[in-house]
């Protein structure tokens, strides 16, 4: 079990999508965002978000991600969060976005 230690190292945060576009050469089909978190600056995220959104419809939304796991290298494309989602079994990803709009960059706790 994760002890609230381990949950404590993690700094999750809401941001608000700037853009999103198809990640071409991603092995399976996702997109790339472009992430305001306020204070800590835009990231950008390579997310498996295809099966339930198009990116038109991304862009102005307000996820939850975590802001300080080492970079990964995804088809060439740098991602440097992980946006959270609720996985379904046909691979089908639900963003978790907060219930009422907040401030970019507010920590998750």
């Amino acid at each position: 079990m994760a002890s609230i230690e381990d949950f404590s190292m993690l700094d999750i945060r809401v941001g608000t999508i700037l853009s999103a576009r198809v990640h071409p050469t991603a092995k399976k089909p996702a997109f790339q965002l472009e992430i305001d978190f306020g204070s800590l600056g835009i990231k950008w995220s390579s997310a498996q978000l295809t099966v339930l959104y198009q990116p038109q419809d991304l862009v102005g939304m307000q996820i939850v991600a975590v802001t300080n796991l080492p970079p990964r290298k995804i088809g060439g494309f740098v991602s440097e969060v992980l946006v959270l989602g609720a996985v379904g079994e046909e691979g089908s990803v639900v963003l978790l976005t907060p219930e009422r709009i907040t401030h970019v960059g507010d920590r998750i706790g």
